[in-house]
């Protein structure tokens, strides 16, 4: 069962670290739409609408990513004072009542959305030759899809922890900088 859990993990890291490259692309794309802009006086119409897209795309395909690694907002003000047990119980309170009924919605309302706009192959209205936006519109209900999965694996996580008393593990994922860990790794090094 955790190797399902780990795996599912991994296709939420590696969509989301595939779509994080947008952030690099879009950053090229700014830059070149400023200096187009100023330098050449010959702005680009679709640029901003690219620049929209782009991001949203990014910042869609981020949740399932950033539920894989626990990262994302809680009230930790008390919730990492409680022991494992509660934290799992009120995680799957919380998942079955508001989780899993917004991220269905997500998917239908996004499915709906993305079908219509694939139907009639939509442009972008704000400017004259407008890029297509179905490619973008099907990114919803994708990133919906792997969120609801990803949540599904929590879910298990939260029973696994009530049974046992413990989280599962997870993928190890990068660390955040301790300041007093690095501080004492450098105090370390200069006293040999």
């Amino acid at each position: 069962m955790q190797s399902i859990l780990l795996f599912v993990d991994r296709v939420s890291s590696l969509v989301g670290q595939a779509f994080s490259w947008l952030i690099v692309a879009l950053t090229f794309l700014i830059s070149w739409e400023v200096f187009a802009r100023y330098a050449l006086n010959t702005p680009n119409p679709w640029a901003f609408d690219l620049m929209i897209m782009m991001y949203g795309a990014a910042f869609m395909t981020a949740g399932a990513y950033t539920l894989a690694k626990n990262g994302h907002v809680r009230g930790d003000v008390l919730y990492s004072f409680f022991p494992p047990r509660l934290q799992a119980g009120l995680d799957l309170i919380l998942y079955f009542v508001f989780f899993i009924p917004g991220v269905v919605a997500l998917v239908w309302a996004g499915y709906t959305y993305a079908a219509e706009s694939f139907a009639i192959r939509e442009h972008s209205t704000l400017t004259a030759n407008g890029p297509p936006l179905y490619p973008f519109k099907m990114v919803i209900p994708l990133s919906g899809a792997l969120l609801l999965l990803q949540g599904l694996v929590e879910i298990v996580r939260c029973i696994a922890c009530l049974r046992d008393g413990a989280w599962p593990p997870r993928e190890a994922d990068v660390e955040e900088v301790d300041v007093d860990k690095l501080k004492a790794q450098v105090n370390a090094e200069e006293a040999r």
